[in-house]
């Protein structure tokens, strides 16, 4: 089965077929080992063991992965699905990426960027500590600091937009 994988900016071609997975050309042998009692897979790709974990989104397709301790949100979908979305205009909806927003409540410990820094998918943005441990949030797209919503020293709750990039 063929998916159109988009991670962040880049879009990503996934053929599977039994246990090989072709991405972007390159065709590897692939398995997938659940951690019994855990949400945590084991993926093996060729000689390359990876740890993670999925969690579904809002929509159908769309996922949130933790890949060997770096957060991606992720849009999966088959052919069929993807042309069906595009004929609909479903997946119209904002464009440029989305806002850094607090996971949970806590402090913000400090900012790593300014106003009009460049930023890439991956990079991170904030450090807020919650529950005594320091969590530092990264961007999932590249973009440009538009606004910082938040000081160091503060206090904010899950929801808060920290940042809004452009």
């Amino acid at each position: 089965m063929k998916y159109l994988v988009k991670v962040g900016d880049d879009d990503v071609e996934v053929l599977l077929d039994g246990d090989v997975a072709t991405v972007d050309g390159i065709a590897a042998v692939a398995r997938v080992s659940d951690v019994e009692g855990t949400p945590v897979r084991m993926v093996t790709i060729g000689d390359e063991v990876h740890r993670v974990v999925a969690r579904r989104g809002a929509t159908r397709g769309r996922f949130t992965l933790w890949l060997d301790g770096f957060r991606y949100e992720v849009e999966a979908l088959d052919e069929r699905a993807r042309a069906i979305r595009e004929l609909s205009a479903a997946s119209a909806g904002p464009t440029g990426p989305a806002p850094l927003v607090a996971p949970m409540p806590g402090m913000i410990v400090r900012i790593a960027v300014q106003v009009g820094d460049a930023v890439t998918p991956g990079q991170g943005l904030v450090v807020m500590e919650a529950m005594k441990m320091e969590n530092e949030l990264r961007a999932t797209a590249a973009g440009t600091v538009k606004a910082i919503l938040a000081q160091p020293g503060t206090a904010v709750d899950k929801g808060a937009i920290l940042l809004e990039l452009e």
